[in-house]
C-alpha cells in the first residue's frame, strides 16, 4: 500500500494520475497547503522542503518502507516500479526524461509564477505578469511544436512526461492564461489525455476539498 500525502494542485495531480494509471493501491492523506498543513511536524518529517506531494511505500526497494518527495522523482519511481509509462529502450527512455525535465524546469516554475503574480500576489506587478505570461506562451509553443511532430511528448506512447505536464497546461488553459487557440496540437493533446479514465479520476481526487 502506498500512502499519498497530497493536495489538488498540478504537482499533486501528477501523482494522482500516475497512481490511477498504474493501478497501485494507495491511501490519500490530504495536506491543505492553504491552511499551512505542510508546515506540521509530521509532514516535515517526511519532506524537509515542506512541499506536496510525498509518497510512503510500504513495499519499497528491498521490500522496505520508502519515503520519497519531489513529483518528478516520484513519477520515475512509480514508472520503474510498475515497468510502465516510461520506455525501456534507451533513446526513447531519455526522450521521455528530457520532456519530464522540460516540465520540471520550465513549465512548472514558469506557469506557477504566472499563476502567483496574476492571481495571488497582493500587488499586481505588470512587469512580472507580462514576463511570466510571455514565457508561458513561449513554452506552450514549444509543446505545440513537439506535439505536431509526435502524438505524445515522449513520442508514440503516452508516458510520465505527459502526466507531469497535463495538469499544469490544463489549469492555465481553463482560465485562458496560455494561448491554446493558437496551439492546435496542444489542444488536441489536452483533449486526448483528458479523456483517459485514469486522468479523469486523478484530476477529480480531492477536487471538492479545494473548492
Amino acid at each position: 500500500m502506498i500512502e499519498l500525502w497530497t493536495w489538488p494542485t498540478p504537482n499533486g495531480q501528477k501523482i494522482h494520475i500516475a497512481l490511477e494509471e498504474l493501478g497501485f493501491p494507495y491511501t490519500t492523506i490530504p495536506v491543505n497547503i492553504g491552511a499551512g498543513e505542510q508546515l506540521r511536524p509530521e509532514f516535515i518529517s517526511l519532506n524537509p522542503n515542506h512541499r506536496i506531494p510525498v509518497i510512503v511505500d510500504d513495499a519499497g526497494p528491498n521490500d522496505e518502507r520508502f519515503v520519497l518527495f519531489e513529483s518528478g522523482a516520484i513519477l520515475i519511481y512509480l514508472a520503474e516500479k510498475a515497468g510502465r509509462l516510461m520506455p525501456q529502450q534507451a533513446s526513447a527512455r531519455y526522450l521521455c526524461l528530457q520532456w519530464l525535465m522540460f516540465q520540471m524546469g520550465g513549465v512548472g516554475p514558469m506557469f506557477g509564477q504566472l499563476n502567483h503574480f496574476s492571481i495571488y500576489a497582493p500587488e499586481k506587478i505588470p512587469y512580472a505578469i507580462d514576463r511570466y505570461r510571455n514565457e508561458a506562451a513561449r513554452l506552450t509553443r514549444v509543446l505545440d511544436k513537439r506535439l505536431t511532430d509526435a502524438p505524445y511528448l515522449a513520442g508514440r506512447e503516452y508516458s510520465i512526461a505527459d502526466i507531469a505536464t497535463y495538469p499544469w497546461v490544463r489549469a492555465l488553459a481553463d482560465r485562458g492564461a496560455v494561448p491554446i487557440g493558437e496551439t492546435p496540437s496542444v489542444q488536441r493533446w489536452l483533449e486526448t489525455v483528458g479523456a483517459r479514465p485514469a486522468v479523469e479520476r486523478g484530476m477529480a481526487l480531492l477536487a471538492e476539498r479545494r473548492s
